[in-house]
């Protein structure tokens, strides 16, 4: 069964968004086995200049990478990474599940996106939107699509 994780920046704090992770991870539990990681944020301050929000990457990008396996598949959730639409992404989950990658790796930045590094060992990049999203509500989001992934891999019904 593949391992799926996701990999990310800070803690979730509220309830809710904890109660939508834990119902899709329950939901994904017959599909594949999936764990959430999260790394420590670093403060940004307000006005933090260029080379200050370098370094602040820079940090929360060491602490992503040492989550890292040489052997993960890694999709680094992006801005500029490729947008699919949810059928684009069952075939492609699919296709990494067909080409018998077991462990797949998805990374979620913290409030200024993700380091150079990181972006740098990422296999692919993915966006959901060109909208900016709360680093919690994107965790529910993904897991959600990829759980709505394998209901359609499985034809299953669910994705309408």
């Amino acid at each position: 069964m593949v391992h799926i994780e996701i990999c990310a920046v800070g803690k979730i704090k509220e309830k809710f968004f904890r109660d939508a992770l834990d119902e899709y991870k329950k939901r994904l539990s017959g599909y594949c086995r999936i764990g959430i990681t999260e790394v420590q944020d670093e403060k940004t301050p307000e006005n933090a200049g260029e080379s200050e929000r370098e370094i602040i990457l820079q940090k929360e990008g060491e602490r992503l990478l040492k989550k890292i396996n040489e052997r993960d598949h890694v999709i680094a959730l992006a801005i500029d990474g490729k947008m699919m639409s949810s059928e684009e992404m069952a075939d492609h989950m699919e296709d990494l599940l067909n080409k018998g990658m077991s462990s797949i790796v998805f990374v979620i930045g913290g409030s200024l996106g993700l380091s150079r590094d990181v972006l740098s060992r990422a296999d692919e990049k993915i966006s959901f939107s060109k909208m900016t999203f709360p680093h919690q509500l994107m965790r529910v989001i993904l897991l959600e699509q990829i759980y709505r992934s394998f209901k359609i891999i499985k034809g299953e019904p669910y994705h309408k």
